[in-house]
């Protein structure tokens, strides 16, 4: 039994895979937390973990019980207003204009399994034996509102996840401005926090800093969780590496505006939160109505940021993805979008799909432009309908076209925006979101739709429902391309506008999960200008990510690196791309551009007609090595080595292991040549120490623990003939020779 109650003490035991999380019913039939951390042995009691220290200037919650304050207390889920005046889980605004609320223990149930949460996307179990959840009611007599705490703790992983819904049984409306999944008080705040930072191009990008006194937080206001940052942070101790030490690790499966903070208090106790950002937010509850949120998943590791990051990347590529293409080897693609932009017809785009056939390639997608008047980014938005002088046979018969060379055909669609020159804009100017009288700020000449209400998300499902009806279609590419602004709605009251961002949230995740649902056979791949709509929310229903629209292989290395932290390699899309690069103008060797693709979903973006034969060969040996390695890139455990982020980063590593650990694939990457260095060595992770390996391209046959504490030597620094952006990929595979090597 992973969910233990002690009845005398009225403490809760909830035990993950190598996890324990114990919190307890206080005196004041609130909750009080009491541990988080390494598994425990489940005992009686589990009282001495309850702090009763008396504090001065403390106030007194409950008045025969001088050492019961509440602001230095641990607790579950804390509440606004009586004697703890940090940040609190929630707040309950009511008719009166009182804030003040107290939820206390009502009762809880155990139950195998995990629920799904209404209209939002969750982890959960195939099998009820999976996971264990303990629901828990709080109920308020005086407002007649009940909070249901939900934590689930899985079996074969070190997470326990989290969310809370707001139940208003009550005669008279109530107002929530502030609804947090979780929220957690650890021991103290000796950690650093790292988050995954960055800006369009610079996506995720791994920042540290010491908890200090007060709060410090990661946040959206954008409408997305964002470019900016990405709803996950953990906590690590000073000493831990990627492969010892403490490590928390939380996450928000959410792609809307976010908020994750920790406040440290005058104990120095760390407080844990996340949630919808508080931030011009307000939900009004109505009688009858219950509001749920987000869930947060929770992760402790007691072996290093590698170890906190191989669970979240086994729990969401096994049991947050879903679908048919959630174990399945997704298909090399060729875009087209960096080869041709707009100035494409079908000609061109068979042309390209012709020959990239001939390299390999299984899947060809077809980018913006194909709609609709659009031949530049200021029109069409909304239009879902072929644009007959660029395709005068439609995308089913272009589709058909293409399927008939033997490939796939996928598609590109912004189903959340409106361009203001559109047929649907004119006709329907009110589905934008919008303020009366107030100008409109425009971004890409394009408004964003408004999905709170029913009948335009109605109308996107059907327009996208038709072409992926009418055509062979296998893929497609779901962009989405500016920010929230001016945001109001024309369908929601005065005293719900505040509830729009949320709201437009549900309306995407009712889509995706519509499209999904009906097109089974299609792969979805999420995209937000690149990746600021990359969070675990999106993973649910499409497996994969457009990553970043900067496809430099330099930058890349970072990109990816960071992403890693919370994100699995099979939710990366990862692209070879011309050169000079696009974004950056740099050019790197078709080889590097190569060897960081493939710790991804692997595809080409580019004309396939202008590249030369060499190029071309390369590619095909390219292809051919990720269609034989993509099943233990796809499915193996994912080890960082060497940091772009340390030192000058000039180095960059990191390798896939099986999980039986017969084989393996290592990246290293160097940016810049270095004059007459010294010789090196890679030390790698994860082999089984007394297992046999051949390094493929080396003589030799060297066991697990050799190559994990002497290492591979390092050729020249990997200098040799290619000076700066070099790169080298090793492949291992477990070889049987007898005892004796």
């Amino acid at each position: 039994m992973p969910i233990y109650y002690n009845e005398q003490t009225k403490e809760f035991h909830l035990q993950a895979k190598e996890t324990s999380y114990i919190f307890t019913i206080l005196r004041n039939n609130q909750l009080g937390h009491l541990y988080f951390g390494k598994k425990l042995e489940q005992r009686e009691s589990f009282e001495h973990l309850y702090d009763t220290t008396i504090k001065a200037t403390t106030g007194n919650e409950l008045k025969e019980g001088e050492t019961f304050h509440l602001d230095k207390i641990k607790q579950e889920f804390p509440a606004y207003g009586t004697t703890d005046f940090r940040q609190p889980g929630y707040q309950v605004l009511q008719e009166n204009g009182s804030r003040i609320t107290d939820f206390v223990y009502k009762e809880h149930r155990i139950y195998q399994g995990k629920p799904t949460l209404e209209g939002l996307p969750a982890t959960y179990v195939e099998q009820e034996n999976e996971a264990h959840t303990l629901e828990i009611s709080l109920y308020d007599d005086l407002i007649d509102a009940e909070i249901i705490l939900y934590y689930t703790v899985y079996e074969n992983y070190n997470a326990t996840v989290r969310s809370a819904k707001f139940i208003n049984h009550g005669q008279q409306d109530v107002q929530l401005p502030r609804v947090m999944s979780a929220s957690v008080d650890l021991f103290d705040s000796n950690f650093k926090m790292v988050h995954l930072s960055g800006a369009w191009s610079r996506e995720r990008h791994v920042k540290e800093r010491k908890l200090e006194s007060g709060i410090q937080s990661v946040s959206s206001t954008t409408g997305a969780s964002s470019i900016q940052q990405n709803p996950f942070l953990a906590l690590k101790r000073p000493d831990a590496t990627e492969d010892i030490g403490e490590v928390y690790g939380f996450s928000l499966v959410y792609s809307g505006n976010f908020l994750a903070q920790i406040e440290v208090d005058q104990y120095d106790v760390a407080r844990v939160q996340l949630g919808i950002n508080p931030f011009d937010f307000n939900w009004l509850l109505s009688p009858n109505e219950s509001f749920q949120t987000p869930e947060v998943v929770m992760v402790y590791s007691d072996q290093g940021l590698n170890g906190m990051s191989q669970t979240y990347h086994n729990l969401y590529r096994k049991r947050l993805a879903k679908g048919k293409w959630r174990d399945k080897a997704r298909p090399v693609l060729m875009n087209n979008w960096e080869g041709t932009y707009f100035d494409f017809d079908e000609e061109k785009i068979y042309t390209m799909a012709k020959q990239s056939k001939e390299l390999g390639v299984e899947l060809f997608v077809l980018d913006d432009g194909w709609f609709g008047t659009r031949e530049d980014d200021t029109t069409s938005l909304g239009d879902w309908f072929v644009n007959k002088k660029k395709l005068p046979n439609g995308i089913d018969g272009l589709a058909k076209k293409i399927n008939d060379l033997g490939i796939g055909f996928g598609l590109w669609f912004e189903p959340e925006m409106i361009s203001k020159n559109s047929e649907l804009y004119r006709k329907h100017p009110d589905w934008a979101i919008q303020v009366e009288n107030r100008k409109r700020s425009e971004v890409r000449s394009q408004y964003v739709l408004d999905f709170s209400r029913k009948e335009v998300v109605d109308y996107i499902y059907k327009s996208m429902a038709k072409i992926l009806e009418d055509a062979p279609i296998s893929y497609v590419k779901w962009d989405m391309n500016r920010p929230m602004t001016e945001i109001g709605s024309a369908y929601l009251g005065a005293d719900r506008q505040q509830e729009l961002p949320h709201r437009y949230i549900l309306g995407v995740y009712d889509l995706y999960d519509r499209l999904t649902t009906a097109f089974p056979h299609v792969l979805f791949e999420s995209c937000a200008s690149g990746g600021g709509r990359f969070d675990p929310g999106l993973l649910h229903y499409a497996p994969q990510g457009w990553t970043s629209d900067d496809t430099d292989a330099v930058e890349r290395l970072k990109i990816q690196y960071g992403t890693s932290y919370a994100y699995p390699v099979s939710s990366m899309g990862a692209h070879v791309s011309a050169i000079p690069n696009h974004q950056l103008h740099r050019s790197t060797s078709l080889k590097m551009r190569g060897d960081v693709a493939y710790f991804g979903q692997f595809g080409y973006e580019l004309d396939v007609t202008k590249m030369s034969t060499e190029e071309k060969e390369m590619t095909k040996r390219q292809i051919v090595f990720y269609k034989e390695n993509r099943n233990l890139i796809h499915n193996g455990v994912f080890y960082r080595m060497e940091s772009p982020f340390d030192g000058d980063g000039n180095v960059t590593s990191w390798m896939i292991v099986s999980e039986n650990q017969d084989e393996a694939i290592v990246g290293r990457f160097q940016v810049l040549a270095k004059p007459n260095v010294g010789s090196g060595r890679i030390l790698l992770k994860g082999l089984h120490p007394t297992y046999q390996y051949q390094v493929e391209g080396r003589d030799g046959i060297f066991l697990g623990a050799e190559l994990m504490q002497a290492g591979i030597p390092i050729k020249d620094q990997i200098v040799s003939k290619t000076g700066d952006y070099s790169s080298e990929i090793y492949r291992l595979v477990r070889v049987n020779r007898g005892p004796n090597i």
